[in-house]
């Protein structure tokens, strides 16, 4: 038997190291193998399914919060504060959306990677 645990902090890992590597797809790409890598760990199709749950959920949280700060501070320059509120909610819209997707690509690849560890 795996440890789910584990494998949510090394899924985790990897979708938050590739979402801040490359913006936007790395989220998406980082949250499968992520799930895989979690998947793996965790030895079963359950497990593996609720690891990449649950670090796709933890990523996505953190990347948004990340995609908030800096497109707010980005514009607060040339806009000032109205700039910085509008594409504050902008980026995190737009970050909640390919975290949705993230997540969804997690799950998919934590059953994967646990129907691998299966033996």
């Amino acid at each position: 038997m795996g440890s789910i645990g584990l494998g949510v902090f090394v899924g985790f890992l990897i979708t938050v190291v590739m979402g801040i590597m490359f913006p936007g797809v790395g989220h998406i790409l980082g949250g499968f193998l992520g799930g895989i890598v979690a998947g793996l760990i965790a030895r079963s199709a359950i497990g593996g399914v609720l690891a990449g749950f649950l670090s796709g959920i933890g990523s996505a949280v953190v990347l948004v919060i990340l995609a908030l700060i800096v497109f707010a501070f980005n514009s607060q320059s040339d806009w000032g504060f109205l700039g910085a509120l509008v594409s504050g909610v902008t980026g995190a819209a737009l970050s909640i959306i390919v975290a949705v997707v993230a997540v969804v690509a997690s799950v998919i690849g934590g059953f994967i990677g646990g129907l691998f560890a299966r033996r």
